[in-house]
């Protein structure tokens, strides 16, 4: 597999992962954070559940369009894994600042 797919199945955990908690918090009827919110307001739980969603089609066409996806082959494993965990750890700590 071309090493551009690895990049884009890295970049498409981030997206995914992103996606995670603005869909979650949207669902459950909470405003949260979101990137187009003015200054230090949150956004509406139907932005997030939008912003969640257009989070999850971007890692859906970017696994589903470059690649393919290999689930369980080693590469694929270790750079979804990979972009899951980085993406993860710094929203950890851009809301981890909120939370105080």
């Amino acid at each position: 597999m071309p090493w551009i797919a690895y990049i884009a199945h890295f970049i498409a955990a981030g997206f995914l992962t992103n996606g995670i908690p603005h869909f979650v918090n949207g669902v459950s009827g909470r405003a949260f954070r979101i990137p187009f919110a003015q200054q230090d307001k949150l956004g509406s739980p139907i932005a997030n559940v939008v912003w969640g969603w257009v989070n999850f089609l971007i890692a859906f066409l970017l696994f589903a369009n470059i690649g393919p996806l290999y689930i369980g082959t080693p590469g694929d494993t270790i750079f979804v894994a990979a972009g899951m965990l980085v993406t993860g750890i710094l929203l950890a700590r851009i809301f981890e600042d909120e939370s105080r």
